[in-house]
Parts: structure tokens; sequence; C-alpha cells
């Protein structure tokens, strides 16, 4: 796992030390950069595969450049297939040959997690690609002839100095996180999973390639049985696990929750490898799962390690863990994950996860109604009767309760807006307080691809799906580990997100993902064959985050001094006493709710000080 960086048309040599120091994190082995024609790459590496010098980027070779971060898993396959021969074991010099030979074609081989920059000094062009969920990422700015990209957005910021996207942020504010290639800034944007930019150096001509599309695999219905499509997916994720470990030239680890998804992963892993270290974390205020995960450990025999996790310094750390982020965030749950990589890297410096699996395979309680209703095409009566019923329920406090889910679903069927039913079933943050933005969000790109969505011809249970795939998940839930774990240089793989399962999955029959009121059935059933009974119908909990607690106490004082700053940002793009009146708790809405809220203005906030304004 790596950094990069690099620049065309555009002197950034002042800059060399702050590059460097700042993407060390994600690259502490080694640190090289490389000026050729109009061009500067930068690189720092994190040292998993090939870890001689012949590994060291930036790479050239036959009059090709190339920075890489991620991982090609079956790039020895590859090799084999195209007759690649080379004395290095590189998965990076593997793209160099491929290209060679078949151009950015090469990327529908790929099985891996990737963003690169590889220049081609013959044809004079420049190509920066992501990979098929998005899992590393790639930011770009660009302005007249000149253009800069890099892994973060911190550094960029710091060489380009861009100036804020007020729309961007008004959009932020109602969705809760930046969608797909929106940031805070203006000229700077996120190149998109499965995609791929080519720029020609010498006219400056650029276009974008779509080069994977899942939605594509959505219309495609799987005609497998049910015991077939388990067998295949036991194959493809024995296949996924597989590489993962094969390819790193360090001991891998996986993180054990007790859960399925880890679970599935661990128990497979155990299976390749003979001395697989396994790491469960306690978490202060959450459900403990420790006793579900050391079943499993036993079962397997890992090398386990239990590590609890208190918040503690949360008052000291909260601003260093948002600012990492480089944009504003206001998902909480990137503090657990910062306290559980930290802790991770004490002991392993790869490590397994279970990314992507609920978002494949329907592992969300709120999926449920969707496989019985289409929300997206309510009709009249149902959304009238809804609306009705809902004005005159008390509000839900608890977020586990059963009141708060029949609450929600309500409400849910009383929108008759496509934006407002995706927001309010995933995050509604200011649905229904529309009336509050002094920049009204657009949320122009989000709007078109549901309406996308919409029109296509599969089941509403699929649309959710799909939408949470290329919005939540691309832009929040991957940032989130990508950074909290690249914090400690530590990398993150994630055999649910391989090529096969992201070819596989989309075009399953719905009631292999929700049967009744049971999600992701598939994966349960998958589960008898490898891990103990206790785990197979265990609920999904993830990190319960004590947030109304913090807001309410740890984190009051610092929360109020931001929103209460006379130079605060937020009062730009929504009503200052909107937001005084929930500090005062004046406002009709759940405890929850109020929290989330202040602590999307909070992370609005840190990062304006902390980021823009640094």
């Amino acid at each position: 796992m790596c950094g990069i960086f690099g620049t065309l048309n555009f002197n950034s040599r002042e800059n060399d030390e702050h590059i460097f120091r700042d993407l060390f994190h994600r690259g502490p082995d080694e640190q090289r950069h490389l000026q050729h024609d109009n061009l500067e790459l930068y690189h720092t590496r994190l040292a998993i595969q090939d870890l001689t010098d012949q590994g060291q980027q930036p790479m050239k070779y036959q009059g090709l450049t190339i920075v890489f971060n991620g991982e090609i898993y079956n790039h020895l396959e590859i090799r084999g297939k195209f007759g690649l021969l080379d004395s290095s074991s590189s998965d990076t010099k593997t793209i160099l040959m491929l290209y060679e030979q078949i151009g950015m074609r090469m990327l529908e081989e790929f099985d891996g997690m990737f963003a690169f920059a590889l220049y081609d000094s013959v044809r004079k062009k420049l190509f920066l690609a992501r990979d098929r969920a998005g899992k590393k990422p790639l930011y770009v700015y660009v302005k007249g002839v000149t253009s800069v990209f890099s892994s973060e957005l911190n550094i960029l910021s710091k060489v380009v100095r861009p100036e804020i996207d007020y729309a961007s942020i008004a959009d932020y504010l109602y969705l809760g996180y930046h969608y797909r290639k929106a940031t805070p800034y203006q000229r700077v944007t996120e190149l998109e999973n499965g995609c791929y930019l080519e720029i020609d150096t010498h006219t400056n001509m650029s276009k974008k390639v779509k080069w994977f599309d899942i939605a594509n695999f959505y219309e495609k219905d799987n005609e497998l049985n049910y015991a077939d499509a388990m067998e295949k997916l036991d194959h493809n994720l024995h296949l996924a696990v597989k590489r993962r470990i094969e390819s790193s030239d360090l001991d891998v680890g996986a993180f054990l929750s007790g859960g399925i998804d880890s679970g599935l992963v661990t128990s497979i892993a155990a299976a390749h490898t003979s001395n697989l270290k396994t790491f469960t974390v306690k978490v202060e205020g959450s459900f403990d799962e420790s006793h579900l995960a050391k079943k499993v450990a036993e079962k397997y025999g890992t090398n386990h390690t239990e590590v609890d996790i208190t918040f503690s310094d949360l008052q000291n750390d909260i601003e260093k863990i948002l600012i990492n982020h480089g944009e504003p965030n206001c998902d909480n749950s990137a503090i657990p994950s910062y306290y559980v990589a930290k802790e991770a890297k004490k002991h392993i410096t790869v490590v397994l996860n279970g990314d992507g699996a609920d978002e494949l395979f329907g592992g969300y309680r709120r999926y449920v109604p969707f496989k019985h209703f289409d929300f997206f095409n309510p009709g009249r009566v149902s959304t009238t009767a809804a609306r009705m019923l809902t004005s005159i329920m008390p509000i839900a406090n608890e977020k586990q309760s059963n009141y708060n889910y029949i609450y929600r679903l309500l409400k849910l069927a009383g929108y008759d807006d496509f934006l407002k039913i995706y927001n309010s079933a995933s995050c509604d943050l200011f649905v229904g307080f529309e009336d509050q933005f002094l920049r009204k969000p657009l949320m122009t790109d989000i709007s078109a691809d549901l309406l996308k969505v919409n029109n296509m011809p599969i089941s509403a249970l699929k649309k959710i799906i799909l939408t949470d795939f290329q919005s939540m998940l691309f832009s929040r839930l991957l940032p989130k580990m990508d950074i909290a774990t690249m914090a400690h240089s530590l990398e993150g793989r994630s055999p649910f997100l391989s090529k096969e399962i992201l070819e596989f999955a989309p075009g399953l029959q719905d009631h292999y993902k929700i049967n009744k009121l049971t999600t992701k059935p598939i994966l349960r059933d998958l589960a008898i064959k490898y891990l103990p009974p206790e785990l197979i119908h265990q609920p999904k909990r993830g990190f319960e985050i004590p947030l109304k607690s913090w807001v309410n106490s740890e984190l009051r004082t610092i929360i109020n001094d931001y929103l209460l700053a006379p130079d605060a940002l937020y009062p730009k793009i929504i009503k200052r006493s909107f937001i005084e009146d929930l500090l005062d708790s004046k406002v009709k809405i759940s405890d929850e709710r109020r929290a989330k809220i202040l602590f999307c203005i909070f992370g609005l906030e840190v990062w304006f000080k902390g980021c823009y304004r640094k």
C-alpha cells in the first residue's frame, strides 16, 4: 500500500518536503520522486509485495512510468495467461508489461484494489485509473493546462490552494457525505470507481472512460438454483481469500467480529495459511461479541488477540481523526475505526475484512421492506396514509427499537421524491428541514443517478442495494476504512470486493438476499458450513457508538466552541438560529438525530479550520 502524488504542467518541487511528509503514513518504507517531460511523479511506499528494490517506484519500463497504490492479487495468474516474464515478482511490473501488450483493456483482467498514474512517453498519454469498487482513493485538480492528482485531499489542497465549493458543502450537509466525484473544493474531483482518465500530455485534452459498471450486472439475472449459487459463492470466496493471502510477502491477519462476514473470511483464510492471526476488539459502549469471535478462533486454531478499545482520549484525538479525512466528515463510526486500526497495527500490517458483503448480499435490516414494497414508486393512497400516521405518532428516540424501525418505515413511505426516499432510508439528517438551508442543496448528480436507477428494469430491492454500493459504500464506508487504516500504515484487504464476486452477486435472485424478514440468507446458509451455530443468526450491529452521550458530555464543550464561534463556516449555508436551537434542544427531533446533525456541522467546522484555513 502506498501514497501517490503527481503534477502535469505544474512546478511542485518547492513542495517536495510537504508531499513526502503528508503521505509518509501511506508509505513509510521509501519515498521517491521522478520528473519526466512536463510530468512529475511522487511515491511513498509501504512494502507488501516484492520487498526488494525491484519494487521501487516510480517504476520505469519500455518508455512507461507508473506510480501505483494498491495490490493486483491475481497478477501472477495474469503473467501466466499472457506469457509475461520478468525477474521481479512485483505486481507493479505486471501492470507495465500487460499495458505494453493490450493497453488499458488490462483493467478488465485485474482482481485488485488500486489507484495509479501510468505515463506512456511514446504516445504522450497519462492514465489515471481506479479499481472496480473504489477502495483506493484518487483526487484530481484541473485548471487550464495544469493537472494535479493525489491519494489524499489534505496535501492536494496545500499545494494548489483551491477555493471552497459552497454548493458541494450544502449537498454534503444534506446527504451526510460527498457524493461520488464531489469534494469540498472547486476544480477538485474524485475519480470514480471503475473509471480511468486519459490525458494527452501534449494537447491537454482529456476523456473519462468507465471501464466497469456494476449496474450492468444487476440487469443480468443469475439463473442458478440456490444450491448451485451457494457452491459458486463458496468457490469465489475461497479464490478471493486465497489470492489476498498469497499476494503478500508479510503475514496476513483478519479482523474477526462476531458476525458472519468476517467469520467466513477467517474460516476460509485458515485453510490457506498455517498461522493466521485474528484480531478482535471490544469497543467501549458496544455490544460485546468477542465471545462469539473467540469461538471461531478456537475452531480454526488461529493466533487470536483481543484488545479493549476505549475512548478516554477522544477529546484530545477527535480533531486529528476528522482532519485525516481531508474533507468534512460526519460518519461517527470513523472514531472507533481509527482506534481499531491503531491497535491492529501493533500486531499486523496486512488484514482481511468483510467490507462490501452487506452492500452486495442484502445485509441491512432496512433492505427488508424494499423486498416487499416498491418505495421508489409508491401509490398516492399509501403515501398519504403514511404521512397521516407519522404526523400523529410520537418521535422515535431509541435507535435500535422496533418502534423506531416502524416509524422510519412509515416516514419513508410518506415521501414521493426519490432523493428523500433514499436519504431517509440511509441517512435522513436534514430530510424535513430543507427550509433551514440558506444555500439550497442541489444534489444534481445523485438525483440524476437515482432517476436512472429507478428507470432500470430491476426490482426495488436491487435498486436500493445498487444505489448503496455506488453511493454509501464508495463515498462513505470505503474512504472511512482507507483513512483509518492508512493513518497507521495498515493495509486492509476485502475479499467480498473481488472481481469474481462483484460480477456474481448483483445477478442473484432477490430471495437469496432477503428471505421474508431474514437478511443475506445465502451468506447465513453458507456460514452453516464453516461457523459455530451461535453466529449464524446474529443481527448486524456494527459499532454501537454512544454519540448522544458524546455530544452531550465528552464532546459538548469542543462542539459548542466550534459551532458558536463567530467565524464559523456553516452560517453561510444553513441558518445559525436552527443550529443554536438544536444545541439548546429546542427543535422537535429525536435525540439521536439531533446528535447526528450537530456532529455533522462539527465535522464541517473542524475541516474548515483544520484543513482549509491551515
